[in-house]
């Protein structure tokens, strides 16, 4: 990756950590779960808004640092509209790629906006900043009552 294509990616991150997008308690939520990273102190809630199988709307809160609040920001605004199916297929992807997995520059273009990620491949501690948010948003379509752990 290029010195100008990382610095777009960090200036992407920076720009949804301080004006993250869907930051928000969603009132009309039929799906809730919190994720929680012990390593880093991040600590998330996630809501969605599920009708007909589709998200309709989704939105978090919660504390962390650049990269996890940078990440929910961006899953909300990617998966919306999405059928719960196609979010839990980007999921797939997006964490195939951040943890080196994937790594054909091609593939990893295909995920738009989340290619910022693909250098948290080299920082592992961080792969579990940029996938809580997916996470808590897997465990709030199985509405499970337990908080998420990356741990």
């Amino acid at each position: 990756m290029d010195a100008d294509l990382k610095e777009l990616y960090q200036q992407v991150i920076l720009d949804h950590n301080k004006n993250p997008r869907n930051f928000r308690k969603l009132e009309n939520a039929n799906h809730f779960a919190e994720g929680y990273n012990p390593l880093c102190g991040d600590k998330l809630n996630v809501y969605v808004d599920v009708e007909d199988g589709k998200i309709k709307d989704i939105s978090f809160q919660g504390s962390g640092c650049a990269i996890s609040k940078a990440s929910a920001s961006l899953m909300s605004s990617m998966v919306k509209g999405l059928s719960i199916e196609e979010a839990e297929k980007l999921f797939k992807k997006f964490h195939s790629v951040i943890t080196g997995e994937i790594t054909d520059e091609k593939e990893i273009q295909e995920l738009g906006k989340l290619a910022v990620f693909a250098g948290v491949r080299e920082f592992p501690s961080r792969v579990k900043c940029a996938s809580l948010a997916w996470h808590t948003m897997e465990a709030a379509f199985k509405q499970e009552e337990k908080t998420v752990s990356t741990e």
